[in-house]
């Protein structure tokens, strides 16, 4: 029988308490339900850990392994914690996550913690995201990064970023779904989701209706992808749905994490991106594209969400290669 798959988790000066337990959680519960799936989770101590952060109460803990244990593992997660923008992380933890990405292993971050993996050069020429509230930092900081403002869940290669409260609950069940497929990560988030009304039966109707709903949004994306360069309101995004502009904007929050026309602002700004590093169109052609009213509207909102503009964007980028 071969080894189960070793998921290091590290244990950074403040962070958030569920970042370190929710890999547990996810691939516990996995374990649980389907007996042919096996992990072993190590919660592993880095230099310096004392005790949890935000957003809920410190607890002061004790992580059963060192970093060391990690050495050996197949993915290590890196959660948000503290204030890893302030300075160098630590050189034990960037030499465990180079060795880590040397050997063929996982690496993944959530939140803050993608600046503890840029700083080990490992995001380098890649896509990646961190919270909303950092990306134009992230951006202005590591300018070898290609940063997604959208927040969502972001995987190149063998890296995987998210951003969220929730952020490792999805890269959990993304890991999971890479190793058992996508039915027996759908089974363990329903597992994880547990009614606590007496009608049970009720509420578990209720999440069936909400996931289905939120898996009918593809249609509804991918227009909204296809029609970028038109002005597109909130009531037509409502009708492309076949719903109310309430309705369509809870099932946009379950199913992306923002609003709407959020959304269509993430999913322009993103296909700008794209366009700067693979064409040679202007930016005024660019603007047009991508359904922004002028290149100063462009220019406003891709330096709010990535720090820089589209021309120094596209100079970082220059040695990108450009598609015959």
């Amino acid at each position: 029988m071969p080894d189960m798959p070793v998921i290091a988790v590290l244990a950074l000066e403040g962070a958030p308490g569920h970042h370190l337990t929710t890999p547990g959680l996810v691939f516990g519960t996995a374990c649980r339900v389907f007996p042919g799936v096996s992990y072993e989770v190590r919660l592993c101590a880095a230099p310096g850990f004392r005790s949890t952060g935000g957003p809920g109460p410190a607890l002061v803990i004790r992580p059963p392994h060192s970093l060391e244990s990690a050495e050996d593992a197949d993915a290590v997660l890196v959660p948000g914690h503290g204030a890893p923008r302030a300075g160098q992380p630590s050189g034990a933890v960037l030499a465990a996550l180079r060795a880590a990405a040397a050997r063929g292993a996982r690496v993944a971050a959530v939140g803050t913690g993608t600046f503890t993996l840029a700083a080990s050069g490992l995001l380098d020429g890649r896509r990646a995201t961190t919270g909303w509230r950092h990306v134009e930092e992230l951006a202005a900081r590591y300018p070898h990064i290609d940063v997604d403002p959208a927040g969502t869940v972001i995987e190149d290669g063998p890296f995987c970023t998210a951003a969220g409260v929730f952020g490792g609950l999805d890269v959990c069940l993304r890991l999971l779904a890479r190793d058992s497929g996508r039915r027996v990560a759908g089974e363990t988030s329903r597992e994880l989701i547990t009614p606590l009304d007496a009608d049970a039966d009720s509420v578990q109707m209720a999440i069936d209706r909400e996931v289905a709903e939120s898996a009918g949004l593809e249609p509804t994306l991918e227009w909204i992808g296809a029609h970028l360069h038109l002005p597109l309101t909130l009531p037509q995004i409502a009708a492309h749905a076949r719903t109310s502009t309430s309705g369509v904007t809870r099932r946009f929050r379950a199913h992306t994490g923002c609003t709407p026309l959020q959304y269509v602002l993430r999913t322009r700004l993103h296909e700008a991106m794209r366009l700067l590093r693979e064409t040679d169109t202007p930016v005024e052609g660019i603007a047009g594209a991508t359904g922004f009213p002028s290149p100063a509207a462009l220019r406003h909102h891709f330096r709010r969400f990535t720090g820089t503009t589209p021309r120094a964007y596209r100079r970082a980028h220059a040695s990108t290669a450009r598609p015959l």
